[in-house]
């Protein structure tokens, strides 16, 4: 067995190249990525918790397109995958975009002006956003013969910082009037990869991009993010038997603890338990129980989106929320329970008939609800 104090684990690494390369832990979900961009649709819309390691996700999914294959040695995907292209790749990360329509004009400027830079690009100084970025997609086309991967990541960061400001419907304009091009573009497009925590309707990724895929309740992709039951028995051992010793608890009392803490997430009506692995990986590095995932800072959208009284008065136990509300409602207009699921407070426990159940998936977020985002607001 793998002496644990040389096993590397990935907390706060965000970086997929980073963690192959200097010998982190990596739990496989290539062959989740694979199937993803070769057996399922072109356009693709993934929501998720803060914390649920999304970033990791388009960053691999950055270094499959673009043919890393040095990175994936070992991993299921080689046995998948026989021919390795390198297809260009236009990623934003729009958690960079601010609040604001400056910053968020500022920060596409820039992303820009780096790929029009990559493919000697002159754009012409009158040029709008829209027309840089479609000119960005038919040029690295043209050049590399392949069609173009467009990664998004944290779609919502800056329509969520701006919600219920002056800035919120000029951020939303930006919106529209950039990212309609997906479409209009689509004969260059390989796979377009968006993710997020809440969903905005009312902007072209959603209204225009009637094609979009939201992937984020299919059964195939519920373990895409996040730490299943065989994933910890396959990776974790050695830590979990480090923490077993430093607490004074048998290895079964170890892992049920865990499993009370930070496990119990469901993202279809079918899923399998996922832990939540911002937390796992922090307790598992500390070898102590926390609330890890809270005192990251995982209030500070509530009050924006939920009122007080609604949180004061709801027992959210087993809350009944209609399968369309869940799945395709703005989160301005789906209320208390869909906010809350989408920000990973609430999780599916149920299903009948079209209608979800929701709950609570552990205890940390019980305690985190009740005990810390309460009172606050309050």
């Amino acid at each position: 067995m793998t002496d644990n104090r040389y096993r590397r684990l990935p907390v706060g690494i965000q970086s997929f190249k980073v963690i192959r390369e200097e010998n982190y832990l990596y739990v496989d979900k290539s062959d989740i990525v694979w199937n993803m961009v070769n057996l399922g649709d072109k356009y693709n819309y993934l929501s998720r918790p803060r914390r649920f390691v999304k970033s990791v996700l388009v960053d691999t999914l950055e270094s499959y397109l673009e043919g890393r294959k040095d990175l994936f040695e070992g991993l299921k995907i080689m046995q998948m995958e026989k021919d390795w292209k390198h297809y260009p790749v236009i990623r934003l990360d729009m958690s960079r975009g601010g609040a604001n329509e400056e910053t968020l004009r500022s920060y596409l400027n820039l992303r820009f002006k780096d790929y029009e830079e990559k493919y000697n690009i002159t754009p012409d100084p009158t040029a709008m956003l829209a027309d840089r970025f479609h000119a960005i997609i038919v040029t690295a086309y043209k050049q590399t013969g392949l069609r173009v991967a467009v990664l998004i990541d944290e779609y919502d960061s800056p329509l969520q910082h701006s919600w219920r400001t002056p800035e919120h419907e000029k951020c939303t304009g930006v919106y529209r009037e950039v990212f309609a091009i997906l479409k209009a573009d689509d004969e260059y497009e390989h796979f377009v990869f968006i993710t997020g925590i809440t969903k905005f309707t009312q902007i072209s990724l959603f209204s225009v991009l009637n094609n979009l895929s939201n992937i984020s309740f299919m059964p195939e992709y519920a373990a895409i993010c996040g730490i299943t039951e065989e994933e910890i028995e396959e990776n974790f051992m050695p830590e979990i038997r480090q923490m077993s010793e430093a607490n004074n608890w048998s290895l079964q009392e170890t892992h049920d603890r865990l499993k009370a803490y930070y496990d119990g997430y469901h993202f279809s009506y079918r899923s399998e338990d996922i832990y939540n692995p911002f937390s796992l990986l922090n307790a598992l590095s500390q070898l102590r129980l926390r609330n890890y995932w809270i005192s990251s800072g995982a209030t500070s959208m509530l009050n924006k989106f939920v009122n007080n009284m609604e949180l004061r008065l709801h027992d959210f136990e087993d809350c009944y929320i209609d399968k369309d509300t869940l799945e395709t409602s703005d989160v301005i207009e789906g209320g208390a329970e869909l906010f809350l699921y989408q920000t990973g407070y609430l999780t599916i426990k149920g299903y009948d008939e079209g209608v979800y159940i929701l709950g609570f998936p552990n205890f940390e977020v019980r305690k985190a609800l009740y005990r810390v985002v309460v009172p606050a607001l309050t």
